[in-house]
């Protein structure tokens, strides 16, 4: 897939807690995704819930955001970084969990962002 070079800031959205001996290869694709995007120069944007993870050592992101992984934090989060697009690196039921019953994605037509 060619490069999109529209794109300059995407916010990676990471797992959030993980327990020992599951979930650890999400941290790892999320780890990959950030340094593949830096390398093609994009500012990466990073929130994660959990801090014991080698996804949000600050070399790996530009700006990292340990935050609750809810709708009012995402768009708070959203509106002031002001991404292009957004990578959810997590898996799809553990996504739906956090955004079960909250619309985080009104606010992408707002700024012009991409899912």
């Amino acid at each position: 897939m060619p490069r999109d070079n529209s794109i300059k800031k995407v916010m990676v959205i990471g797992s959030g807690p993980i327990v020992i001996g599951q979930a650890a290869e999400f941290d790892y694709a999320g780890t990959q995704a950030c340094r593949s995007l830096k390398e093609e120069g994009v500012e990466v944007c990073l929130v994660n819930s959990n801090p014991a993870t080698i996804m949000t050592d600050k070399n790996i992101a530009d700006q990292v955001y340990i935050e609750p992984l809810t709708a009012e934090t995402l768009q708070q989060i959203i509106l002031k970084e002001k991404p292009e697009f957004l990578a959810v690196v997590t898996a799809h039921v553990v996504f739906q969990h956090h955004a079960a019953g909250m619309d985080i994605f009104i606010v992408f037509p707002i700024i012009g962002m991409k899912f």
